[in-house]
């Protein structure tokens, strides 16, 4: 039987036709996470990887990548061979240069502070943690953050800073209300727990213990890629993300 043959076979038994585990596929690869509240497409896509968990993982595993699926804030993520996952064994295998993500400065130090911010969140709890697990914060508490703890500042013009959250919306980090406005200082955006697995305690603790640099923008041509003093938690976040 060959592999094809036997994934048909699998497929059959959950009543999935080929089309759809393609697309399942297709988005793993692409945004590296699906995650079950973020939309009613992504919530149907969710449910079906579920039902063939077992041959998306054999899938993966085939090719040297790693399927996680976090039950409790329903979404899976794929890390790419090599990656350094956070809480988990290393793989052993030699990182893909090709499959990191390029990720730009701004958005690497931006994932930084809500990962500092996260965690101050859920050691005050109260009302700033929600039910599902995200972190309460406003924009501005943002900025602050970046300046305080990382010494670097939010990009200078409203469309970088518009730009800059939705990137860290798409790669599902954090969540915008329909109406959010960075003009109002009242807004909040929600820091998703999907931040714990892209960017690790030890990875945290570097970049706040060490003297920031003179960045370099890299092109963000794909999607989830601080140099110099946090050149190795930018190279680990860019591994952690598809």
């Amino acid at each position: 039987m060959t592999l094809i043959e036997a994934l048909h076979e699998q497929l059959a038994l959950h009543n999935l036709a080929l089309d759809r585990f393609r697309e399942i596929v297709s988005r793993l690869f692409a945004a590296g996470i699906v995650m079950r509240e973020e939309d009613g497409v992504e919530q149907r896509l969710y449910d079906d990887a579920r039902r063939i968990e077992a041959c998306l993982h054999d899938y993966f595993q085939l090719a040297g990548f790693r399927l996680e699926h976090n039950l409790k804030g329903e979404f899976f993520r794929l890390y790419a061979p090599g990656a350094e996952v956070p809480g988990m064994p290393e793989d052993g295998l030699e990182p893909v240069p090709g499959l990191r993500a390029r990720l730009s400065p701004d958005f690497v130090a931006a994932a930084l502070a809500l990962r500092f911010q996260y965690q101050q969140g859920l050691s005050e709890g109260g009302n700033r943690l929600t039910d599902s697990g995200e972190v309460l914060t406003r924009f501005e508490e943002l900025s602050a953050t970046l300046q305080t703890q990382l010494k670097r500042a939010l990009p200078p013009t409203n469309i970088e800073r518009q730009r800059l959250l939705n990137d860290l919306k798409r790669h599902r980090l954090i969540r915008l209300a329909a109406n959010f406005s960075m003009d109002d200082e009242d807004a909040l955006l929600a820091i998703r727990p999907t931040i714990l697995g892209i960017i690790s305690d030890d990875m945290l603790e570097a970049a706040l213990e060490s003297e920031p640099l003179p960045l370099t923008v890299v092109d963000d041509d794909q999607q989830p890629d601080v140099q110099a003093a946090m050149e190795e938690q930018e190279e680990s976040i860019e591994g952690n993300m598809e």
